[in-house]
């Protein structure tokens, strides 16, 4: 699916947004506990039969992993990094494309930055007039 978020759309889903990404959080975390087991615990190295079965565990975790980062796009909304907790909802000002930038801990869409900017160039929405947005 693709469309251009309106501030108003973007904050309207943003609730199932957050609960999906901390769902997907926690699926990365499972993945990257289940590798350290795999690396450090000997039972892994010792056993095909513990280890097949340990990197079969794996496998689904990093499976389970893509499909909630797929569940999360396929709403039009683009991960930009799960480690900082990044989100980015394409939009529309004054017919040039932005995004509307979300980051982990915000309740509600209040930055923004050009397509070629990033992070680094977040802006509050303050900075221009957020009613053509709306």
């Amino acid at each position: 699916m693709f469309s251009h978020f309106t501030v108003k759309q973007a904050n309207e889903m943003l609730p199932s947004i957050i609960k999906k990404f901390s769902e997907l959080t926690n699926l990365k975390n499972k993945v990257i506990e289940i590798q350290t087991e795999m690396e450090t615990n000997p039972k892994y190295m010792s056993s095909f039969k513990e280890y097949i079965l340990k990197k079969q565990e794996f496998n689904t975790a990093i499976s389970n992993f893509y499909k909630a980062v797929e569940e999360i796009e396929s709403t039009g909304v683009v991960m930009k990094s799960v480690e900082e907790g990044l989100l980015d909802f394409p939009s529309l000002r004054f017919n040039e494309e932005i995004w509307l930038c979300w980051k982990k801990g915000e309740t509600e869409i209040k930055f923004w930055h050009g397509k070629d900017e990033g992070f680094n160039g977040r802006k509050p929405l303050e900075t221009f007039d957020v009613e053509k947005l709306r």
